[in-house]
C-alpha cells in the first residue's frame, strides 16, 4: 500500500493542482494523518475486499441512482476528504451567510423588489429567468422562509481557496448520501474513526423535520409533514424514501393528495388527514398543473392557490430557482453586501456576464480557453470546457451563445482540488467539489457538518456529477474541539402504512418519462 501511495505522492508534487491528502513534499497533511496510516497499513487485497463489500451494502440497501437508464449502486470511494475543523468553520459561516442572503433576495424579487429599485440587480434578469414565477408573486410563505433546504457547492482551486461554484435552492439533492456514506464508511474502513473527533452527520433529518415543522401555517402545534416525490422513477427517489423514514413522515405522490376549500388532504386509510407541509421534491413546472404544466400527472390541482392562502408551507418554496440562475450567482456577492451589510466569507469564481457586451466579446475571443455553462442548466449538463472542445463544438457553441448571450455564462478553467481515489489496482488523483446542506427554520441556518463530496472517477475529468459518471466520497470534519462521532445507525426506512393504497397498475410512458424528469437538480 505504502508503494502505490509512493506513486501518488510522485504525481501530487508535479501536479498544478491542491491536492487534499497530501502537501507538495509527499507529506500527509495533519487531519489526513490518521486515514493515511490506517491505509498504508492494510493490503491493496484488503483495501479491494473492504470496497467491494460496500458496494454490495449500497446494493443490498437501494442506495442507487439512474445512469442513462440503468439502475446502479452510487459509487462510494474507500477514501474519505477530510477537512479541518479550523478549515470548516469559515465555510460553515460563508455557507450560512450566503443562505441568508438568498433568502432576502427571494423574499424581495417576490415582493417589492428593492433590490431592483437600488441598481443592483438588472429588472430584465430577474423576469427573464426561466424560474422566475409570476403565480406565485406578491404572497410571503406562511412562516416567512422561501430556502429551507440549500445545497451550495464549493471548489478548492489550486491555491488551496475554496470558493462557491452554484448554488442550489430548488431542490438540492443528495443528503442521502452524506447520511449512507458516514454508515457505510463505519463499517469499511472502523479504523479510521479512532483517536479523532470526526463531527457527526446524524443529526441531519432531526434538524430537517424540526424546521418544517416550525414553518407550519396556523401555528399548528402537531403539524403533519409530508414528502411530496415524483415517483420510483425518478433517480433521486432512493433519497425520499430515506428521508421520509428517517422523519417519519409520510412519503406521498401527487394522486395521494387533495385540495378541497384551499386546504390540502392526504388520503389514508383512516380517512382525508389534513396536511400542514409538505417537502416537495418535485420541479416547480410540475407542481400544480393549474397553474404550471397542464400535462403534469405529478403534481396536485390547487396547491398554489392553498399557499397563497396561507394553509400550507411549501418547502423549498415554488420560484427559488431565479435564485440559482447561473447569471444571478455573479451578482450574490453584491447581494450578500447588500442586504446583510457583511463581506463575503466565501468568494465567487470569477464569472462573466455574457450579456454585457464588454463580456461577451472577451469571450467570444476566448472560447477556447474558458467553461461556458448554461445559466439554467444542472447536472453538469451543457457545460462547454473550451480546452478540451473540438473545433466543431467551439463553433456549435459560439452560434449558441451568439443567439442567446442571457443564457450563458462564461468562467476560467479551474483546477479542482484532488484526493486520492481507487481505480484498478492503484490510488489516482481524482478531482473532487463539495456541496454543504443547510437547513434554515427562520432564526437559524444550520449546516451539515461536511457535507456531499463528489468525484469525477474518470481521469483527468472535472465533470463531478453523478448523471455525468461520478461518484462521491465521505465527508470528515476533524478537529480535537468536539466529541467525535463513529458510525451513524439511521433510523429503518418507514413502509406508506397509511397511506390510501391506491390502484396505480402499470404507469404508461408519459407518467414514467415526467418522474424521471420531475425530480430535483441530480447530484
Amino acid at each position: 500500500m505504502a508503494d502505490l501511495f509512493n506513486g501518488y505522492r510522485e504525481q501530487v508534487a508535479a501536479a498544478p493542482w491542491f491536492d487534499e491528502m497530501f502537501d507538495r513534499d509527499g507529506r500527509a497533511r495533519p487531519e489526513a494523518a490518521q486515514v493515511n496510516r490506517v491505509l498504508e497499513s492494510l493490503t491493496l487485497q484488503d483495501v479491494t475486499a473492504r470496497a467491494d463489500s460496500m458496494a454490495r451494502t449500497f446494493l443490498d440497501r437501494g442506495v442507487t441512482f439512474d445512469f442513462a437508464g440503468e439502475e446502479r449502486p452510487f459509487p462510494l470511494d474507500i477514501v474519505p476528504r477530510v477537512i479541518d475543523g479550523a478549515v470548516w468553520d469559515p465555510l460553515e459561516a460563508g455557507v450560512a451567510q450566503r443562505v441568508k442572503a438568498l433568502e432576502a433576495f427571494l423574499d424581495d424579487v417576490y415582493g417589492d423588489m428593492k433590490v431592483v429599485e437600488d441598481g443592483i440587480v438588472p429588472r430584465r434578469l430577474i423576469t427573464s429567468s426561466a424560474h422566475f414565477h409570476r403565480a406565485v408573486s406578491g404572497f410571503r410563505p406562511v412562516g416567512g422562509v422561501r430556502v429551507h433546504i440549500a445545497g451550495i457547492d464549493l471548489i478548492r482551486d489550486a491555491q488551496g481557496t475554496f470558493r462557491v461554484l452554484e448554488d442550489n435552492v430548488r431542490v438540492p439533492s443528495g443528503v442521502s448520501y452524506v447520511l449512507e456514506n458516514r454508515r457505510a464508511m463505519a463499517k469499511g474502513l472502523p479504523e479510521a474513526f479512532t483517536d479523532q473527533a470526526i463531527r457527526g452527520v446524524d443529526e441531519y433529518p432531526h434538524r430537517l423535520l424540526s424546521a418544517l415543522r416550525k414553518s407550519a401555517p396556523n401555528g399548528e402545534e402537531d403539524p403533519t409533514v409530508v414528502v411530496l416525490t415524483p415517483g420510483v422513477y425518478n433517480s433521486a427517489y432512493f433519497e425520499h424514501t430515506l428521508l421520509a423514514g428517517l422523519m417519519g413522515v409520510e412519503l406521498v405522490e401527487g394522486r395521494d393528495l387533495i385540495v378541497r376549500h384551499n386546504r390540502v388532504y392526504m388520503r389514508t386509510t383512516g380517512g382525508e388527514q389534513r396536511v400542514d407541509v409538505i417537502y416537495k421534491r418535485i420541479d416547480d413546472d410540475f407542481v400544480d398543473p393549474l397553474q404550471f404544466r397542464t400535462d403534469s400527472l405529478l403534481g396536485c390541482p390547487g396547491l398554489v392557490n392553498a399557499a397563497r392562502a396561507g394553509n400550507v408551507t411549501i418547502a423549498n418554496a415554488i420560484g427559488n430557482g431565479v435564485a440559482d440562475d447561473k447569471l444571478i450567482y455573479s451578482y450574490v456577492p453584491d447581494l450578500i453586501r447588500y442586504y446583510l451589510g457583511e463581506e463575503p466569507i466565501i468568494p465567487n469564481v470569477d464569472t462573466y456576464r455574457l450579456e454585457e457586451k464588454e463580456a461577451f466579446e472577451f469571450t467570444m475571443d476566448r472560447l477556447d480557453e474558458l467553461v461556458l455553462k448554461p445559466v439554467d442548466g444542472s447536472g453538469g449538463k451543457g457545460i462547454v470546457i473550451g480546452p478540451n472542445a473540438s473545433k466543431d463544438e467551439l463553433d456549435r457553441l459560439r452560434k449558441q451563445v451568439t443567439a442567446d448571450p442571457r443564457g450563458w455564462i462564461a468562467q476560467p478553467v479551474l483546477q479542482l482540488s484532488t484526493v486520492p481515489t481507487m481505480s484498478g489496482s492503484s490510488f489516482g488523483p481524482r478531482h473532487v467539489d463539495l456541496r454543504p446542506f443547510a437547513v434554515n427554520d427562520g432564526e437559524d441556518v444550520w449546516v451539515l457538518p461536511g457535507g456531499l463530496t463528489r468525484v469525477a472517477l474518470k481521469e483527468g475529468s472535472l465533470i463531478v456529477n453523478s448523471s455525468q459518471g461520478g461518484g462521491s466520497k465521505d465527508t470528515w470534519v476533524v478537529d480535537g474541539r468536539r466529541p467525535g462521532v463513529g458510525p451513524l445507525t439511521p433510523a429503518p426506512v418507514r413502509e406508506r402504512t397509511s397511506v390510501w393504497p391506491l390502484e396505480k397498475g402499470r404507469l404508461d410512458s408519459a407518467e414514467e418519462q415526467q418522474q424521471q424528469q420531475a425530480g430535483e437538480q441530480t447530484c
